[in-house]
């Protein structure tokens, strides 16, 4: 904001993603909508979605900044959508809600040294645009062995509240990869919003990070793993969404790219500075199904490196994630009825939502009589003034433009791969353009191409 030399934002959640043991409290300020003054950085004022995290709820996407008349009153605000799906709308000046948010009593029994919030957030406006709780009259029905399927596993998971902190039994868990997404939304002059959101549940299971360190014939280097690695790729090492298993690691990835990788990170992927040579070949080993030897001088290093680590590098929480999944029927869609990508346009003067359709196809599902599923969707919408909102971040590969009054699809193009990005328009030489990168990738093709199209 200009204007007012401020600049707003959201801010991630508190680690470890899912047990909170060592870090009983609100956890601020993880998880907050943040004004800070542009000049100085000083702190305006703070606005907190989710006490102490358990969910990896992140807030993934930017604000965005509108105007807007409430009661009669015009008030500049900033609007913040989440990934559990709600949309927040604060004055831009002190961060209060223009529209009531209550308070209300949540699960609060959780893993053992866990101190769980006794209240979370609940917006009244706008309602929420994603499923805030999966029931079994939620499962999936695209076929009776899918949803046979579906239920089996269903019933050996926790999942009666949004809020029911991680258990070693297993927890369905929404808003992990939305709801609202890291792409962004978009918002007209006529201060009406537009959302894209992904509705796929995912599975959650811990285990006590003592019982490997009394398990007899556990490694160093599953240790590591376990501490380090599981987190995305699971103690089965075998992946899940966009983390690649690595039972089969060595068939696709050479030992000195491997240490590489750990060293300086790629993509997603972070670096792990703090794991010292010796673990990381320990970690190599057991990763490439080898044994580890240590000579007596490096088995004296590596206990001196675990004392620093200790001091210098943090902690090892008592729960550490044994599964992270998706919860997808036995085809790999997802496990509950469709929609599964939804785009969504709320009105923000009353808080109403004015239309959702699907977003995207499964054009195998569609052969089967099927209808229009939408997909899971990474990227953005912008919308331009002739009322038109594009927006491509399906795995179908295809832009499509909605008409901004009632969400019909008005036009579409197949992209050469999947365009989860965020469009951008401009205008040259009194032409107005549109332009998305579609560089694919998530387990579709992957390219490097920007496709620009005129509007004419």
């Amino acid at each position: 904001d200009e204007n007012r030399g401020t600049v707003y934002f959201g801010t991630g959640s508190p680690s470890s993603d899912f047990y909170g043991g060592n870090r009983e409290g609100e956890n601020l300020y993880a998880n907050c909508i943040m004004a800070l003054d542009a000049a100085t950085g000083t702190r305006k004022w703070h606005y907190q979605t989710i006490m102490h995290d358990l969910w990896d709820r992140d807030i993934s996407c930017p604000p965005n900044l509108t105007t807007i008349t409430v009661a009669g009153r015009k008030t500049d605000v900033v609007v913040q959508a989440t990934k559990d799906g709600l949309v927040y709308v604060l004055d831009r000046d002190t961060g209060e809600p223009v529209f009531p948010v209550e308070e209300r009593p949540v699960p609060v029994k959780g893993l053992p040294g866990e101190h769980p919030w006794p209240v979370q957030k609940y917006p009244v406006k706008p309602k929420p645009f994603v499923r805030q709780v999966i029931t079994e009259e939620e499962l999936t029905d695209i076929s009776e062995s899918a949803h046979q399927a579906v239920k089996a596993e269903f019933d050996t998971l926790e999942s009666r509240h949004k809020f029911l902190p991680p258990s070693e039994k297993g927890t369905l868990l929404i808003g992990y990869s939305g709801g609202a997404e890291w792409g962004g939304n978009a918002i007209d002059d006529e201060g009406i919003l537009y959302v894209n959101a992904n509705e796929e549940p995912w599975v959650v299971k811990m285990i006590d990070a003592n019982r490997f360190d009394h398990k007899k014939g556990i490694s160093e280097g599953e240790k590591h793993y376990l501490k380090n690695c599981a987190m995305c790729h699971g103690a089965d090492r075998k992946g899940g969404a966009q983390f690649p298993e690595l039972l089969q690691l060595k068939e696709r990835m050479k030992k000195e790219q491997f240490l590489k990788l750990v060293r300086s990170g790629s993509g997603r992927m972070p670096a792990f500075p703090h794991v010292s040579e010796t673990e990381v070949r320990q970690l190599l080993a057991y990763i490439w199904g080898e044994k580890e030897t240590l000579s007596v001088e490096e088995a004296e290093h590596l206990a001196q490196d675990r004392q620093q680590q200790d001091t210098v590098f943090g902690f090892r929480p008592r729960y550490l994630v044994a599964s992270w999944k998706q919860f997808k029927d036995p085809e790999g869609y997802p496990g509950i009825k469709p929609p599964w990508g939804t785009l969504t346009a709320i009105n923000l003067h009353t808080g109403d939502h004015l239309w959702q359709v699907p977003l995207g196809t499964y054009p195998e599902l569609r052969e089967r009589s099927i209808a229009t599923t939408g997909t899971d969707n990474y990227g953005g919408p912008v919308v331009t003034a002739g009322g038109l909102v594009f927006i491509a971040a399906t795995k179908d590969s295809k832009i499509r433009a909605f008409d901004s009054s009632d969400g019909k699809i008005l036009w579409e193009y197949e992209l050469p791969e999947a365009g989860f990005a965020t469009p951008v328009t401009y205008t040259a030489k009194g032409k107005q353009y549109m332009v998305i990168a579609a560089g694919g990738g998530r387990r579709t093709p992957s390219g490097g191409k920007y496709i620009a199209f005129s509007l004419d």
